[in-house]
């Protein structure tokens, strides 16, 4: 079910999780990149706070709202240097075209009232290792 059940969806459900343990899920615009999904969020946003303390992650294909379409996967997530910031918001951009360049207009770090940081999530996670 890797990456080839998220070449298709245009949102992702992605789960981090409370330093209590509670799950919180979030839809996301994303963008597949081989064993990897790539995701701008804002610097200041909760789930960043909690992938500083926990990068443990569940993501599974979703619609706009958050709701699954397919059972959700362990992975783990890491944020991203301005370099490779700046590299997925282009990616971004260009998947989502107008909607995503009008969402994102300017960029990280460019006078945005938003810092944008963007994530990494490697789905070639194995828990037993």
């Amino acid at each position: 079910m890797r990456s080839e059940t998220f070449a298709k969806a245009r949102y992702l459900s992605l789960t981090t999780f409370r330093r209590d343990g509670r799950a919180v899920a979030t839809a996301v615009w994303f963008v597949p990149d081989g064993e990897r999904l790539l995701v701008v969020t804002g610097a200041t946003s909760g789930k960043v706070k909690r992938l500083r303390r926990d990068p443990r992650v569940l993501v599974a294909p979703s619609d706009m709202r958050g709701r699954p379409s397919a059972e959700a996967i362990e992975a783990t997530a890491r944020l991203q240097d301005e370099a490779g910031t700046a590299a997925t918001l282009a990616e971004v951009k260009r998947r989502y075209g107008v909607l995503g360049r009008i969402f994102f207009r300017g960029g990280a770090g460019q006078g945005d009232e938003v810092r944008l940081v963007g994530l990494e999530i490697d789905l070639d996670v194995h828990p037993d290792a």
